[in-house]
């Protein structure tokens, strides 16, 4: 149905949200009340959703979220068939809280454990959870010893823009290979806290000029959104791209194939679970939005 309707033919990865259920209550959190639904994807239906993608759309990749992905029952079900079976690059991002026993069973069988901290301590643990920095560190240390590349996420905020750099830094001596940096958008709990927003875009230039002098070890990605101008508008051309990098599944099975669109219902189409196959249902305008490139600083 995505090929008929856009052209694209080929999706590298799937952004799969197993459920809406997490362990925390971040400040800045996109999903915001969706977190009490109970909405969430089987094993069997996750299942399909990957073999669907791999067989219709040449799928190579999965990254398995939330909600928190290792508070999902079957986490090792979906992540062993993924890998073993579809032969699928499977990555997870995670708040890295107490998931020692479950990375253990898993890590096998994952190629990339990503950690989300949003700073250094207290910092990380106010926008979080009490506790969940030294955690997160902890996971991360683990996921070393068990062989398993790492990676984290930090969603840029006033509290926390200036301690990037000291954060970056201190992931390098954990042996992250990769940090990417997100804009924080009003939407979700977020919405409830304006004075997280970054007020003065030149803040970002000024980020991204330390970035670059810093000649960091670990790769950092950085949204275009993090810049004084704001992301460009990219939206599907006439005769569309035949290829994409990724789309994203909601745990209701709303899909969307560009993170501008998180926390909102602008997207064009379903995976109906039941039918096992993906619908058409188009917004009032049918306009679909792909994301825009990263900037790369560091290297890995």
């Amino acid at each position: 149905m995505i090929s008929e309707v856009t052209g694209i033919h080929r999706i590298r990865m799937l952004y799969l949200q197993l459920l809406y259920r997490c362990n925390f209550e971040c400040l800045h959190c996109f999903h915001g009340k969706r977190l009490q639904h109970a909405d969430a994807f089987t094993a069997d239906e996750a299942i399909s959703l990957l073999t669907l993608m791999r067989d219709q759309y040449g799928t190579e990749a999965v990254t398995l979220l939330g909600g928190e992905p290792f508070v999902y029952r079957d986490l090792t079900q979906v992540v062993q068939y993924a890998k073993r079976t579809l032969g699928l690059g499977v990555e997870i991002c995670t708040n890295g809280y107490r998931i020692e026993r479950r990375l253990t069973e898993i890590a096998p069988d994952l190629d990339l454990l990503r950690v989300s901290l949003e700073g250094i301590g207290s910092t990380n643990d106010q926008i979080r959870k009490f506790g969940s920095y030294r955690s997160a560190l902890s996971a991360l240390e683990i996921a070393q010893h068990l062989g398993v590349r790492t990676g984290a996420t930090m969603t840029v905020t006033s509290r926390n823009i200036e301690e990037v750099l000291p954060l970056a830094r201190v992931l390098q001596g954990y042996g992250v290979a990769q940090l990417k940096l997100h804009c924080l958008r009003p939407v979700g709990n977020a919405a409830a806290h304006p004075e997280l927003l970054i007020t003065n875009p030149v803040a970002y230039t000024r980020l991204r000029g330390r970035l670059d002098a810093a000649h960091l070890e670990i790769e950092v990605i950085v949204d275009e959104d993090l810049s004084e101008d704001g992301a460009p508008q990219a939206c599907l051309p006439d005769g569309g791209p035949v290829e994409i990098e990724r789309i994203e599944a909601d745990p209701r099975g709303a899909l969307t194939m560009s993170c501008k669109a998180v926390g909102k219902d602008s997207h064009a189409f379903w995976y109906d679970k039941l039918a096992d196959h993906i619908a058409h249902r188009p917004s009032p305008t049918d306009e679909l939005t792909l994301s825009v490139p990263d900037v790369v600083y560091g290297r890995v």
